[in-house]
């Protein structure tokens, strides 16, 4: 089936414009240069960005964590300061409280502790026990004092490194958001770059094409004028036809053949057609131009796309010639162009149309390119 095939698509023309094309024109080839080299630096800053944000979340998440340790070790802090002071308050109480019962009481107590005994001979006993629980005592509130100033300057210290782990949070959070902004940035500038570089591809294809149309109809016109020059009076009737007949090509191989195709610019697009000018009903579908063409060199070729593709040798697209075939659809079933040069090549594109020269074409189902 053939498809009808509309303005040119322009796809990945970061690659591919580079490898299919030469470009005739300095200003403009300089000027794709310089947006390929602008795209690729900024390709380069992007990917060096994205790399670098692994490590920045790593490092955010690394600060986070050592965040989460310090508040978990100033809230055990806290807790060990309040329950020391709780304990050392409960055991001053009871300590008091027991002291001052055995010895006022002197009954149960005293039997249970002999030193609160009442009478003269124990007056130092009681004095002495009086002296070690008051000096157990203010050992113990020594001893919370102690430790209170240690557990005091360790919540100290706790409370700087979790202002500095703080910072440092922050501080890694605006260091990925800055790489963030970068990225979108740089993403911007590329698409931005592509964009050009599209459009000046495109711009350089179309004046190409342009060219390469005015140069064929050119020739076209200068050899129907030399064979028009050429025809004698005697034999003027029998050549007027001739004159709107196909010139042989000159030129052997793919040369030739784009040379023959060339020749039938204008040749109204015919479903299953593969008749010249000159013939009584002159036209030609997609496959049956290409056919025709490398007919005229000596090269035979099924009126087929898809049969023309599975014949052909395979090329790649750096690689391409005049003359060789390019195929659209699956297996090159749908269509078929000859390559004329850089940026053009010649087709029957679709009913109502006529054979042309038009831009190269690599998107819109292209598949491959073959050489016969």
């Amino acid at each position: 089936m053939l498809r009808r095939v509309g303005t040119p698509a322009l796809t990945v023309v970061t690659v591919l414009a580079s490898t299919v094309f030469g470009l005739a024109r300095p200003a403009a080839g300089d000027a794709i240069s310089d947006a390929r080299a602008k795209a690729a630096a900024i390709e380069a800053q992007l990917t060096q960005a994205q790399e670098q944000m692994s490590a920045l979340s790593q490092q955010y998440d690394a600060a986070v964590y050592r965040l989460s340790q310090i508040n978990s070790s100033i809230a055990a802090t806290q807790a060990k300061i309040a329950a020391d002071e709780q304990q050392v308050t409960q055991d001053k109480a009871t300590l008091s409280q027991a002291a001052v019962a055995n010895y006022i009481s002197d009954d149960t107590a005293a039997v249970a502790n002999p030193i609160f005994a009442g009478d003269d001979k124990t007056i130092g006993a009681v004095t002495e026990y009086n002296e070690i629980a008051t000096g157990d005592l203010d050992l113990a509130v020594d001893n919370l004092h102690t430790a209170e100033n240690a557990l005091n300057a360790q919540q100290a210290q706790l409370q700087s490194e979790h202002t500095q782990a703080q910072t440092q949070v922050g501080a890694e959070q605006d260091a990925v958001a800055q790489n963030q902004q970068a990225i979108a940035a740089q993403k911007g500038a590329l698409a931005q770059e592509q964009g050009q570089i599209a459009q000046l591809v495109q711009q350089q294809q179309q004046e190409e094409a342009a060219a390469a149309a005015k140069a064929a109809q050119e020739r076209e016109a200068a050899a129907a004028a030399a064979q028009t020059q050429s025809t004698s009076s005697g034999a003027s009737a029998s050549l007027a036809g001739l004159s709107q007949a196909a010139l042989p090509p000159t030129a052997p191989g793919g040369a030739g053949a784009v040379q023959a195709a060339e020749s039938q610019i204008g040749v109204p697009y015919v479903w299953g057609g593969e008749s010249p000018k000159g013939s009584a009903d002159p036209g030609f579908d997609c496959s049956g131009l290409t056919s025709w063409s490398w007919g005229q060199v000596g090269v035979p070729l099924p009126h087929y796309s898809g049969a023309q593709m599975a014949d052909s040798t395979p090329v790649p697209i750096s690689d391409l010639q005049p003359g060789d075939l390019l195929f659209y659809g699956p297996g090159g079933s749908e269509h078929v162009a000859m390559y004329v040069g850089p940026g053009t090549m010649i087709e029957a594109p679709y009913t109502g149309a006529t054979v042309w020269l038009t831009a190269l074409r690599l998107g819109d189902g292209f598949v491959g390119a073959g050489r016969p």
